[in-house]
């Protein structure tokens, strides 16, 4: 992923601008990726033209709460994130590892990889950016590198959006992800809606970004539109809808292993794996072979798995995290804590889409919170045995 660090002033684009780069994107052989509103939500999926794009909607979210409502403008990036993220395009939800077919005197094995198409991914937050770039340690950042991730991965351009708009359950600046993107784009957007119309404030990242920008109809930007940009910016960091007190936090967590706020999101906590399946950091998969009646044929895939899920923690003899409340601590402990252990950052980039996609509206800040408040309140054992 590209650095950000440029020294390219900012340029302006106009809306038709906007629409020009999608243009030049495909033209140059990208599939390009962006947000668009489709049943009842804001999903990712391809775009051929700047109409694909989700004018003048915006999202309400809170706990266990999401709905799309009109705005009263045209904007096309007016919203917070929703239940997709990026993860979805590189460690992708079902990948097929090889297959096999019965031959004379055995099996012929097909382990060809499909080719990955080249992704210009337009719209992502910060939040997201950050969640991408742990993804991108976790999985071809150690001895043991994910081939088809990196592969997907290889070839990807970026324009990142600036966040105009905090969602109810966002606290990005809590984990010090967002709302302003300051790396790993090619180029960022803040988009603006004035008396002056709409444009779009363009920041350069890249090289690449900096070719591409000098394609477009862009004019340099005045000072009074980056003086507007970065109160757009500065007004979405204020407004945040939750907070989450990062200090210490994993030691927090270590030392009250026991503490009866577990039992307590237990009773709330359906295990239905909502939560790791729209977080854009987890990355638990499991591995399934199939074969057709005759068994001439087999194939093995890989898909998303979730540590909520009871068979994930199954070993010989039984589940090590039989009970919710064991599901939970090991996905809020390793979030917050042990990822740090493995891979030297939290795997928690404040986007708060665990907490608007929770069926419950089970609050991992408020969840933090109540054990910080009462810090080594708890002295039960683990009924389960559980790890």
């Amino acid at each position: 992923m590209a650095a950000s660090e440029t020294t390219t002033a900012p340029s302006v684009l106009t809306r038709d601008g906007l629409g020009r780069l999608i243009d030049v994107l495909r033209a140059d052989g990208w599939t390009v990726v962006a947000p668009v509103a489709r049943d009842g939500a804001i999903v990712l999926d391809e775009i051929a033209t700047l109409a694909d794009l989700p004018a003048g909607w915006t999202d309400e979210q809170d706990g266990g709460t999401y709905r799309l409502v009109r705005r009263d403008d045209e904007a096309l990036f007016g919203y917070a994130v929703g239940p997709q993220s990026w993860k979805q395009r590189f460690l992708v939800p079902r990948l097929k590892l090889w297959s096999a077919r019965r031959e004379a005197g055995g099996f012929a094995v097909d382990a060809t990889a499909e080719p990955s198409p080249r992704l210009a991914l337009l719209g992502a937050r910060s939040c997201d950016l950050h969640a991408i770039a742990i993804q991108d340690r976790v999985l071809q950042g150690g001895a043991f590198v994910d081939a088809d991730y990196a592969s997907r991965r290889e070839n990807v351009l970026v324009v990142a959006v600036q966040c105009g708009k905090a969602g109810g359950t966002c606290f990005c600046v809590s984990m010090g992800t967002g709302p302003r993107a300051d790396a790993g784009f090619d180029l960022a957007l803040t988009e603006i809606l004035d008396g002056s119309g709409q444009r779009f404030l363009a920041e350069v990242g890249s090289e690449r970004g900096r070719a591409l920008l000098e394609r477009l109809d862009a004019a340099p930007a005045a000072q009074t539109d980056r003086d507007t940009a970065r109160a757009i910016v500065e007004r979405t960091a204020r407004s945040m809808g939750r907070r989450l007190d990062p200090t210490g936090v994993r030691e927090v967590l270590q030392r009250n292993l026991e503490h009866p706020r577990w039992d307590d999101v237990a009773a709330r906590c359906l295990t239905c794996a909502n939560c790791t399946l729209v977080c854009p950091t987890c990355f638990c998969t499991t591995v399934e072979d199939v074969t057709d009646l005759t068994g001439d044929h087999a194939e093995r895939w890989r898909r998303w798995d979730s540590c909520f899920a009871l068979d994930f923690s199954y070993i010989h003899g039984g589940n090590v995290r039989s009970s919710p409340r064991a599901r939970y601590r090991q996905w809020l402990t390793h979030k917050l804590g042990t990822w740090i252990d493995q891979f030297g950052t939290s795997g928690c980039v404040g986007c708060g889409r665990c907490i608007t996609w929770c069926p419950v509206g089970i609050d991992l800040t408020q969840e933090v919170a109540a054990i910080r408040a009462t810090d080594g309140a708890g002295t039960k054992g683990d009924a389960d045995g559980d790890a």
